[in-house]
């Protein structure tokens, strides 16, 4: 973290931690910190109120709250002039619009909010409703409502969709309901927190504290800002830099509107989580016209980011809002550290591969010196969708360009935990989870915090708690579900489907003393209130069909660590990827009966099995933790750029033979590795299927120039001179053996060595790969000659140990424009085939190249080959062949040697970036990607520089 003091982090996110209203702000508290996270509701400071009250001020942050008072701060104890526990009173049956219950059970139903009203407000008066339910009076606090619907009246539900699953988010309005009337032109505005921001990150940020001292925040302000002057603006700008370490991006509010409600919320959103829709909203989803918009936004941030953009800053990029914004800054600042972190899932192939804009997506993404994920499935998924998309050489550590190389990792959010543990010992949540213990006496509790959307799964955990009431009876009356709602927009909260099930299942089960689903809206419950909801909950339940890291269930372990009560989690969220959550209750939200035996087995789990499966959760969150994830990435993020710089081509100088030649003469041993094809020897497509076999007999024949020149240094006593190839032995190398019968061979990339010839001149080619599982190529033969007839001209080479596809023989690209779109189309399909079927099974690699890929063992490269060359006991050293110890993978990785010196030429960058390990290595790059050798040098020009090393004396 010491290499982060000396860098200002520029973080952007789509909305600024802190938005400006417009008008004089309210009366602060002493202590006011002056920031808020969006989350949960506040309170007045004069006398507790109704929890469902709704404030025109900020809402309270689940984590804020963690650290900061409120602008309206809650007492720190309940009030003690309350007669009666304000829990203790019948949570009654207010339903859906249109729907009602027996005459009877509604005149004797009064709703936990309505009581808890009564009780904090003085009795505020009610009006009879028509169906004989009271309701409150029109000037009345908002009540409590055991659902969403239905107590809005008049009031404009979210229409704007929240951008990330964690559930660190307020409710967000839409552009026309609550953002500031252009009109108010005063020159008078204070911060507030802003409700749209990424809480989890903000959170994240502020957990370091010190530790990270210089940043700036660049967003938006979540508001309408068209009507707002010049002079405000500039003001806004300046106050915000200095006094919220803030840069505010202007954007036009259609142009926002179109990218944020459209594009990233009805196009990137559902197919980011496997929720491509079906007709008729197909059209609106493959063809959205919003696309344009996005890329205008992307690029307002790229403007401000640049003018903002000090040298040493390390930018930050967050989310799916900002996908094209790592490549725009990229083109702008090509030394800049860019790193990019998503914070909700990322999809397999099949599923991205149905955006349209799919192509412009990756690219810009590929931009970054480094790309986040929440897990290792979620970065697999990426590195397979661009080898398939864009058909580059995906790694396990990234993705390898022509040019550059983009590192990809997993960074697994947290909370944190020290202030959540200072936080939950605050009064005030002693006082609530002594009136919630009260209120739910004899009965358990089931909590859940989710938005209401169809990916949150909360219908599938309603009709799983229905089917658990069916089904263990004797739990009727005895087991309540909390459902905490975050909102979502009416379109997706109707496609959720969640009022119908809960109206059925509370008219179902419900009596004059029992109602089964309690439901409580976020920005109605402060903070105090959730931690005792977590606190004292028999089960946490959360039944995502896709999601990133969920957060809540960290928070809900963190909270029990006196009950230790189980949770209940989705296979299908982030967080269960992780071994540490492997002590939860999994379930697959699909299966309603399979879901309602693991609530049975959470509520009657022993005390001993509980605690130990919250031990090892304990211990999962304790490590995992926000502090953790903001510096793990932030380092590594100026790693990879500096290793990218270190690797950049234009820095590389040509080979200077002159400035090589005196160590060259001075020197008394010699190692000499050579890249054979595409470096010593380029063969064009006709020589490759010739040698191949391709229409007849195979036929190989050897340039005679490249021969003479090796020939030439291996008759130089003081000279060992090796040929790397990825040729095969039959039919190829070995020919070259018998024209170059001093020279040391590597065959296939790495599976065949052949030394030099002892005393007795013999020599034997030895098997790299001799312990090998090689039953793979059967099956990876079959596949590519299944793709071989649907790609014309295409053929396969099948070697001893590796297999090589060349699915492009035509010499001209441009006339054959169509065709070679499909061919490279199939590569990428038969790659991404061979490895979900074989690669993890068989510990495969593919190596892709311009017309071809390579599929070959994993521990096998060019690189291991001249490890086995260099160790004490392999043939560059003493020729012996009976002393296996230099087989040994662990023995490939020394790099000590006693030649003083070693000249390597090749495109290999593992090997490159091996030798230089070592003092008197000069490694030259024949390749045209970026490069770490010392020197660089066009094919055409290796066959001279050798030629001139030969020559001297």
């Amino acid at each position: 973290m010491s290499s982060l003091r000396h860098h200002r982090v520029i973080i952007a996110s789509l909305f600024l931690p802190n938005t400006a209203v417009l008008g004089d702000s309210a009366p602060s508290s002493p202590d006011e910190s002056g920031t808020q996270t969006p989350g949960f509701a506040s309170q007045t400071p004069a006398s507790r109120q109704p929890l469902l009250h709704r404030n025109s001020g900020p809402l309270k942050s689940i984590v804020e709250d963690l650290k900061d008072k409120t602008r309206n701060p809650t007492p720190s104890l309940t009030p003690r002039g309350e007669s009666a526990n304000p829990f203790s009173s019948f949570p009654g049956l207010t339903l859906p619009s249109g729907n009602t219950v027996p005459g009877a059970v509604a005149a004797a139903a009064e709703s936990l909010i309505d009581a808890l009203s009564n009780k904090l407000s003085g009795g505020a008066p009610k009006t009879p409703g028509v169906s004989g339910v009271t309701t409150p009076a029109p000037n009345s606090a908002r009540q409590y409502q055991t659902t969403h619907h239905g107590s809005n009246a008049g009031q404009p539900r979210v229409q704007r969709r929240q951008s990330r699953s964690s559930g660190n988010r307020t409710a967000s309005r839409s552009l026309s309901s609550s953002r500031v009337d252009p009109g108010l032109r005063s020159q008078k505005y204070h911060f507030e927190s802003n409700p749209h921001c990424n809480g989890g990150l903000k959170n994240a940020v502020e957990s370091v504290g010190d530790r990270l001292k210089r940043k700036l925040w660049v967003g938006t302000l979540g508001t309408n800002t068209d009507g707002w002057r010049e002079g405000l603006r500039r003001s806004l700008e300046w106050r915000m830099r200095e006094e919220r370490e803030s840069v505010p991006v202007w954007i036009p509010d259609s142009d926002f509107a179109s990218c944020y409600d459209e594009f990233c919320h009805q196009v990137l959103w559902p197919a980011l989580h496997y929720a491509v829709p079906d007709a008729p909203k197909t059209k609106s989803f493959y063809e959205s016209a919003a696309f344009k918009q996005y890329v205008a936004v992307n690029q307002r941030f790229a403007d401000t980011i640049a003018a903002a953009y000090q040298e040493g800053d390390i930018i930050w990029v967050n989310d799916y809002h900002l996908m094209l914004l790592p490549q725009m800054l990229r083109d702008r600042l090509p030394n800049a550290p860019i790193g990019f972190f998503l914070h909700v899932a990322f999809p397999s192939s099949e599923i991205f591969r149905c955006l349209s804009v799919r192509e412009d997506l990756l690219k810009g993404l590929l931009g970054a010196d480094l790309l986040g994920f929440q897990t290792a499935n979620f970065a697999r998924h990426f590195r397979q969708t661009v080898s398939r998309i864009l058909a580059a050489e995906a790694l396990p550590k990234g993705i390898q360009l022509d040019d550059r190389f983009v590192d990809v990792g997993v960074f697994p959010m947290g909370i944190d935990v020290a202030s959540i543990r200072q936080k939950k010992r605050d009064p005030e949540v002693t006082e609530w989870v002594n009136s919630l213990r009260q209120r739910y006496a004899g009965m358990k509790l089931i909590v859940g915090r989710d938005k209401l959307d169809v990916i949150q799964g909360v219908r599938q955990k309603l009709l799983a708690f229905e089917a658990f009431l069916e089904k263990y009876p004797e739990n009727q009356g005895k087991v309540v579900l909390i459902q905490v709602a975050l909102q979502t927009t009416e379109e997706n909260e109707s496609q959720g489907g969640v009022s119908d099930v809960v109206s059925h299942l509370n008219s179902k089960f419900s009596t004059l003393t029992y109602q089964p689903v309690v439901f409580l809206h976020t920005q109605d419950l402060t903070f105090h209130q959730y931690l005792a909801l977590l606190t004292v909950a028999d089960a946490f339940m959360i039944t995502s069909l896709r999601e990133g890291m969920a957060l809540r269930a960290h928070e809900f372990v963190e909270c029990q660590e006196k009950r230790h009560r189980p949770l209940i989690l989705s296979e299908f969220t982030g967080s269960y990827s992780f071994s540490g959550f492997r002590s939860c209750i999994p379930i697959n939200p699909w299966d309603k009966r399979g879901t309602a035996k693991a609530i049975h087995q959470a509520l009657t789990m022993s005390d001993d099995e509980a605690t130990s499966r919250w031990e090892d959760l304990h211990g999962h969150v304790v490590t995992q933790t926000a502090q953790a994830f903001v510096t793990s990435f932030l380092v590594r993020c100026l790693r990879s750029n500096l290793e990218h710089m270190q690797s950049d081509t234009i820095s590389v100088a040509a080979l200077d033979v002159a400035r090589v030649l005196p160590r060259y003469r001075h020197s008394q041993k010699r190692l000499f590795l050579i890249d054979f094809e595409g470096t010593l020897w380029e063969r064009d497509i006709r020589t490759i299927a010739r040698n191949a076999g391709v229409g007849g007999s195979p036929s190989f024949e050897p340039p005679k120039e490249a021969i003479d020149v090796l020939n030439k240094l291996a008759d130089d006593p003081r000279n060992e001179v090796w040929l790397l190839s990825g040729l095969p032995v039959k039919g190829s190398l070995e020919i070259v053996a018998e024209k170059a019968p001093n020279v040391g061979i590597v065959a296939e990339n790495g599976c065949f060595i052949k030394p030099r010839p002892d005393r007795g001149g013999k020599s034997a080619w030895i098997s790299m790969v001799a312990n090998f599982n090689l039953t793979w190529k059967a099956s990876c033969l079959e596949m590519l000659q299944y793709f071989s007839e649907r790609t014309p001209g295409s053929f396969v080479e099948g070697r001893e140990a590796s297999v090589v596809w060349r699915f492009w023989t035509e010499k001209s690209i441009e006339d054959h424009m169509s065709d070679w779109q499909w061919a490279r189309r199939q590569a990428a399909e038969a790659q991404n085939h061979i490895f979900d079927s074989l690669g993890e099974r068989y510990g495969l690699r593919i190596i892709p190249g311009s017309t071809s890929f390579l599929v070959l063992p994993n521990n096998i490269s060019r690189s291991t080959a001249v490890g086995a060359v260099l160790h004490p006991g392999g043939p560059a050293r003493s020729g012996a062949l009976a002393a296996p110890a230099w087989l040994a993978m662990e023995a490939t990785e020394d790099t000590d040697t006693e030649f003083d010196f070693v000249f390597a030429v090749g495109k290999d960058e593992k090997l490159m970036r091996r030798l230089n390990e070592l003092d008197n290595a000069e490694t030259c790059s024949s390749g045209v990607k970026g490069t770490d050798a010392k020197w660089k040098l066009e094919p055409e020009q290796v066959l001279p520089a050798l030629q001139r090393l030969a020559e001297t004396k």
